[in-house]
């Protein structure tokens, strides 16, 4: 991890982790808990912004599953107690259409809200790499 992360920072850390678990298992019911209702997300490479039913079908049984993943944290800061943001990369193998895998490799900047103690997803903006 990043060095020397306060408790709150590895707390934040905990819950980016938790989610990717949550999009191998494609649990969907636990990925719509974690996202705040208002979600709003800019994936690159995208002409607009999704909001939070795009973000639950991404994970979902019609996309591509997920085998196995690498996350390497570069940023985690928290505002205020309240509010948090989440920079990091990752290295993903997912199946593709043809019955093979792939691997793909990008970086996330996610933003939280901590409501009720726990961190909740209000946007991320980024993607795979390569692509604008």
């Amino acid at each position: 991890m990043f060095e020397n992360p306060t408790s709150e920072q590895a707390g934040l850390w905990a819950q980016v982790v938790a989610l990717w678990d949550m999009a191998v298992r494609r649990d969907t019911q636990s990925i719509a808990a974690a996202l705040h209702p208002d979600y709003s997300c800019w994936v690159t490479g995208t002409d607009n912004p999704h909001d939070v039913q795009a973000a639950i079908a991404a994970v979902g049984p019609s996309s591509p599953q997920i085998r196995r993943y690498d996350l390497k944290p570069l940023h985690v800061a928290i505002f205020d107690g309240v509010a948090g943001v989440a920079q990091y990369t990752y290295e993903a193998e997912v199946d593709t259409a043809a019955g093979g895998t792939q691997i793909i490799t990008g970086r996330w900047t996610e933003m939280y809200l901590r409501k009720n103690g726990a961190w909740q997803m209000v946007s991320v903006s980024g993607g795979p790499d390569g692509q604008r």
